[in-house]
């Protein structure tokens, strides 16, 4: 059997991995990563600051690897090729023989040879075990600088952000990412990035680093830049993201061949100068090329594979465009960015109002697209890399293909317009046809295409794409593209909301009665029902235990409450703002030693009590509510918390009442029911202590007012708000605010966040400001007024609960019975109480 080592376990080390073991190829696989954990995403790398672990980055598992045979070592790096025994040693003196030897050791971060660098906070932006060190040097910063203006340095200066440091960004060129953008594009960018209280340094040539004397004071950094102008920039923190160097040592010593400024040299076989030897991804040069994206790895992956079969597939270079957003700003790169083509021409639209820039380099007789450059608004991106990819004509006026929609713009590029050899996912090198061929075989839905393919399962960029090609393509079948609600309703949400609205439906049965495929029916599912709850509650806003209404709720809702693991509650009263007084810490206190009660301060400045047994619930309400508290709706898909620093009240750099603001919008929207769950902040500055721009609605004060940004989130799938308003006063802000609140309850999907309702909405940003700024829809006054209704009607739904007898039967653990239920046990840790776990449970009962 052929032994095939692998030295690298990043994403193309491990695409190459698992594409061998998906083959015929029999073959003994072995796999050495020099990282001590298997391979994981770096594209979403950043997202390690918004909360997502090293768990959710991971690509692959040890037990995953030895379910596929494969032998992986990981924590001990190769030190030697010895190319004449055909064996490679690690630094722990492990050897392992090979048949074929693949290196995938791709790239480490240049550090320029500044005197200095070597200070302890002085760090490199790579791994995750790099970003841990940030972590732990912004522990007590106040300021970090990313040296670097390129893409890896935003994403650094944006992780820099994210913790909560003043962030600077020193770039040696000219501009921000001047590989892939233009001038304009750059300058543009430039102009964002410091909207968003990033300071852009460029043309800076720093010559020395020096450490600074702690002089025990708030105001005393660590480190100081001298830069080649005489200026210099104190700061407590660098992190390098200067560019990548291809990782081809172990390559030089073995003396395989090497290109003059790095890289190790293969052919369009991916061989390097030793036939049984490879290299693919960051460390290979091609043509003279590195390549630095992870599509193209791939693709040398896939081909290096190809080599042990039949079916040999030449690596012939690959795109290198690429769409991104960094720092909540859409970039869009496709081709030759900088015009460079001889004869080429060039179509640029600017609005600095918006801060929209796009260019557009076509051939010299108009008819090809050769390249584009986009910052601000990426909508077009889509349709521009299709034209490019497959060389298709462009229209009589290739300017329209980027003017606004109200300018005259040319319609998108429809899916029926592409060749099947057309690049759908770039990632996986899914075409058109592939997509064609997967629907040949039976797959009647996104979700099968997806998992036939793995189209969309990468980077994600191209879901809008592809759920475009396959609604396409079932129509065009003579296939139903459903977009019911489910198998009660024939209609969407959105559909359901205006009937309900229209009609003045105020129950579950009487729109099931009238509009349910089954009239006869009296119960819906786990899909309508709370649909509808959600949907009766943003339009009626009855108290959701009415008899009614009470069948459609969830567990939470059931019983006003969050249920945890053990069949305990969580209790989490309304602390706006995050102010509380200290007679309210103290009743908080209280409640939660009487009750037994487990307490935490939450990343939303409010105070969780966890433990809560059922029939105890009522009691603890009664309690908080005598206190001045009330529901904080941490059960429902609605409101949450409206977070925010100090403001002008206390804080030097405060500009704005953040606080006040804060209070009075989480007041005003508390208890609106939405198809998810909300969150907001209200930072008193630029600096941006209270995250805003991670939130549905973020606010951030101005010296002239408030700017409004929209639809970020800080979950699973982190997304940065848009900048939608600037210096707003503070009646047009909430004006804002009000309508688009109602807009996105009345247009979006069942559980949809505000993130991906705005990256579904057809026309984006630029289409939500005309509906809530200009009213184009003229649906304004109507929203308002909307919003007023629930205002005015708001309820605390624990203070109605305890107030109604019928209301409260639901909170006994057995109806015949006060006793309560003797299966939760706790236990101590860390001096407060936790459920105890099953294995916990008997050694409490049988002890040693």
């Amino acid at each position: 059997m052929l032994k095939v080592v692998v030295v690298g376990n990043g994403m193309v080390g491990h695409h190459y991995v698992q594409t061998l073991a998906d083959s015929d190829v029999a073959a003994h696989i072995t796999v050495i990563g020099g990282e001590p954990r298997p391979a994981y995403d770096r594209v979403h790398l950043s997202e390690y600051f918004s909360g997502r672990t090293a768990a959710e980055l991971a690509l692959t598992t040890r037990e995953h690897y030895k379910s596929l045979g494969v032998e992986a070592y990981f924590g001990d790096p190769v030190a030697k090729i010895d190319r004449d025994n055909k064996k490679i040693i690690t630094e722990g003196g492990q050897t392992f023989a090979y048949d074929k030897l693949i290196l995938a050791t791709g790239s480490y971060p240049f550090v320029p040879p500044v005197p200095g660098n070597d200070h302890e906070s002085c760090l490199v932006y790579r791994t995750i075990d790099d970003l841990g060190m940030i972590k732990a040097q912004a522990k007590g910063a106040k300021k970090g600088v990313v040296v670097g203006g390129g893409l890896l340095g935003l994403e650094a200066a944006n992780a820099i952000k994210n913790i909560g440091l003043e962030t600077h960004v020193v770039e040696f060129a000219p501009g921000l990412m001047g590989v892939q953008l233009d001038n304009g594009g750059s300058n543009m960018l430039r102009r964002k990035i410091e909207a968003l209280g990033v300071t852009v340094h460029t043309s800076k040539a720093t010559q020395v680093i020096d450490a600074l004397p702690d002089n025990n004071n708030d105001d005393s950094t660590r480190l100081s830049m001298k830069f080649a102008d005489g200026e210099s920039l104190d700061t407590d923190m660098i992190v390098f993201s200067a560019g990548i160097r291809p990782s081809d040592q172990l390559a030089r010593d073995a003396g395989l061949d090497v290109g003059e400024r790095g890289g190790i040299e293969i052919d369009y076989h991916c061989k390097t100068s030793d036939s049984d030897i490879s290299a693919i991804g960051e460390c290979a040069l091609f043509g003279g090329r590195i390549f630095g994206l992870v599509a193209p790895g791939y693709r040398m992956a896939e081909c290096a594979v190809s080599q042990l079969t039949e079916t040999k597939v030449p690596f012939k270079g690959a795109d290198m465009s690429t769409k991104l957003k960094l720092m909540g700003v859409d970039v869009g790169s496709i081709g030759d960015a900088h015009g460079s083509a001889e004869g080429s021409l060039t179509y640029t639209f600017s609005d600095e109002r918006i801060e929209v820039y796009k260019r557009i380099i076509v051939s010299a007789d108009g008819k090809k697209l050769l390249g584009a450059v986009l910052v601000g608004d990426c909508s077009d991106y889509d349709t521009l890399l299709q034209y490019f990819l497959n060389a298709i004509d462009l229209p009589d006026d290739p300017a329209t293909l980027i003017l606004p929609h109200n300018a005259g713009a040319a319609p998108t590029l429809g899916v029926a317009a592409l060749p099947a050899t057309a690049t759908i996912c770039s990632c996986h090198n899914v075409s058109k046809g592939d997509i064609i061929e997967a629907m040949d075989s039976g797959c009647a839905s996104l979700t099968e295409v997806k998992s036939s393919t793995a189209a969309s399962t990468g980077c994600g960029g191209c879901s809008a794409l592809l759920k475009t090609l396959v609604d396409d393509e079932m129509l065009a079948r003579g296939l139903e593209v459903n977009t019911s609600l489910c198998e009660h309703f024939s209609y969407t949400r959105q559909d359901i909301f205006n009937i309900i609205k229209v009609e003045g439906i105020n129950s579950f049965d009487r729109l099931m009665k009238k509009h349910g495929t089954n009239p006869e029916a009296t119960t819906g599912c786990e899909i309508c029902k709370p649909a509808v709850a959600s949907i009766l509650a943003s339009l009626w806003n009855d108290h959701i235990l009415e008899d009614k209404h009470v069948a459609l709720q969830d567990t939470n809702d059931n019983f006003l409450a969050n249920m945890q693991k053990n069949g305990t509650y969580s209790v989490v009263p309304r602390i706006a703002g995050g102010e509380i007084t200290p007679d309210k810490l103290i009743v908080l206190g209280e409640v939660a030693k009487k009750y037994d009660l487990y307490t935490k301060i939450t990343g939303g400045q409010r105070i969780d009590l966890f433990g809560a047994r059922l029939q105890h619930l009522p009691a603890i309400w009664q309690e908080l509510i005598e206190a001045g508290f009330e529901t904080g709706h941490a059960y429902g898909k609605s409101l949450r918390t409206v977070k925010s620093c100090v403001g002008s009240s206390w804080c030097r750099y405060g500009v704005q009442d953040s606080v006040g603001m804060a209070i009075y919008v989480e007041d005003r929207y508390k208890g609106l029911r939405s198809p998810h769950k909300l969150k907001s902040a209200v930072s008193g500055c630029t600096r941006e202590c209270a995250e805003a721009q991670s939130k549905d609605f973020g606010i951030i004060a101005t010296e002239n007012g408030w700017n409004l940004y929209l639809c970020g989130n800080g979950g699973m799938k982190p997304r940065h708000a848009d900048l939608f308003a600037t210096d707003l006063d503070d009646e047009t802000l909430i004006k804002y605010i009000d309508r688009f609140l109602m807009f996105y309850i009345r247009t979006a999907d069942r559980l949809q966040r505000t993130s991906v309702w705005m990256d579904n909405l057809d026309g984006g940003l630029e289409y939500l400001k005309q509906v809530v700024i200009e009213d184009s829809l003229g649906i304004a006054d109507e929203l308002e007024q909307q919003m007023t209704h629930i205002v005015g009607t708001y309820q605390c739904e624990w203070k109605t609960t305890i107030n109604d007898p019928e209301k409260l039967k639901r909170f006994k653990q057995f109806v015949n019975s006060d006793a309560e239920d003797e299966q939760i046990v706790f236990i101590q840790e860390r001096g407060q109480p936790r459920p105890a776990s099953e294995a916990e449970k008997l050694l409490i009962e049988e002890p040693a």
